[in-house]
């Protein structure tokens, strides 16, 4: 009777190591698999995030004409919340090389710049919030610390290392700058007045049209990236 006892339990030891190690060889190889998924579907959001960035639009009510309205943060935006802060960073990076590729540059790169940081700026802080707090709730608070940050960001940046950048390239006197933002706030005498009355409300109200957007289509497409 021990002998069977004890073969029962030799035999069930035997059984339990065989499914441990056909679940290890299982997921040893779906990690690959899952590894490849990500990569393609960050590839193909920041595919869909450079055509975007071709369809821009000037809001002249806030800002100079250099600075254009796109949706390509969406795709950036939806892969942050997907897939984590890192893969919105990568999407953003793909969204602007591809877009240097088709198109070039018409701001000696300085938009492209100010673009891939103010990207960032929105991405990383909505996707870093959102990633411990899964929530509709939670996703719309991380959606408005992320247009939060960007729009302070987008100010200083601007004022310390785009705008001049920019002024630079084309040879333009910060002056002339300040008479663009003059001719839509009158009371807008320096870099910083420029910066408070144009850059940050044009930076708000596109914030807040990647975020309604986002929290439209998120629902549906998060189903399609699982």
């Amino acid at each position: 009777m021990e002998n069977i006892i004890e073969n029962n339990e030799v035999k069930n030891a035997a059984e339990n190591g065989a499914l441990k190690e056909a679940s290890a060889k299982t997921a040893v190889q779906k990690q690959p698999v899952s590894k490849t998924r990500t990569m393609v579907q960050i590839a193909m959001l920041g595919a869909v995030a450079a055509v975007l960035m071709f369809l821009e639009f000037p809001a002249p009510f806030l800002a100079p004409p250099f600075y254009k309205i796109d949706f390509s943060e969406l795709p950036v935006l939806i892969g942050g919340f997907a897939m984590g802060p890192v893969a919105g960073v990568v999407i953003e990076a793909i969204k602007i090389a591809l877009h240097l590729l088709f198109k070039g540059t018409q701001t000696a790169f300085v938009g492209e710049l100010g673009n891939f940081i103010m990207g960032c700026a929105l991405v990383v802080p909505a996707a870093l919030i959102y990633k411990f707090h899964k929530t509709r709730r939670m996703a719309l608070v991380s959606l408005i610390i992320g247009v939060i940050v960007t729009s302070v960001v987008s100010v200083f940046v601007n004022a310390y290392m785009l705008l001049p950048a920019y002024g630079a390239a084309f040879h333009l006197p910060m002056e002339v700058i300040i008479g663009m933002g003059q001719a839509i706030h009158p009371s807008i005498n320096s870099v910083m007045g420029f910066c408070l009355l144009t850059v940050l409300p044009f930076n708000l109200f596109k914030g807040v049209l990647s975020l309604v957007v986002t929290m439209l289509v998120y629902k549906h497409i998060r189903k399609i990236l699982k």
